[in-house]
């Protein structure tokens, strides 16, 4: 049921959307961020970050690894924690991929 209330808060809500949109169009300051090249990159730069520590993650327990099979004095404990992180860490990529991959498809079937 739509009340008076209800109307009143989707209308102030869609009039901040649209007042975002359009300062965003203009390149103005939208709540005190500057629409520049720098925050444009920040979120991929950010998941290029992770991607390359999981990335050196399983880079180290693969060496760790080898150096162990050739025989070198690495404890078996530090080569079992260096499995375990790289894949805890893989599998946390992945998750996160999949819940990201989750709401693009909801946005996309979202009806306009």
């Amino acid at each position: 049921m739509v009340t008076p209330t209800n109307m009143a808060n989707v209308e102030s809500v869609l009039s901040q959307i649209r007042q975002y949109q359009a300062e965003a169009a203009s390149g103005a300051k939208v709540e005190g961020l500057a629409l520049n090249e720098a925050s444009k990159n920040t979120f991929t730069d950010s998941v290029k970050g992770a991607l390359q520590e999981v990335n050196a993650t399983q880079q180290v327990s693969k060496s760790i690894r080898n150096a162990y099979e050739r025989g070198e004095d690495i404890p078996l404990t530090d080569v079992v924690m260096g499995i375990q992180k790289s894949s805890l860490a893989f599998e946390a990529t992945l998750q996160i991929r999949n819940k990201v991959l989750k709401a693009y498809e909801e946005i996309m079937n979202m009806p306009v």
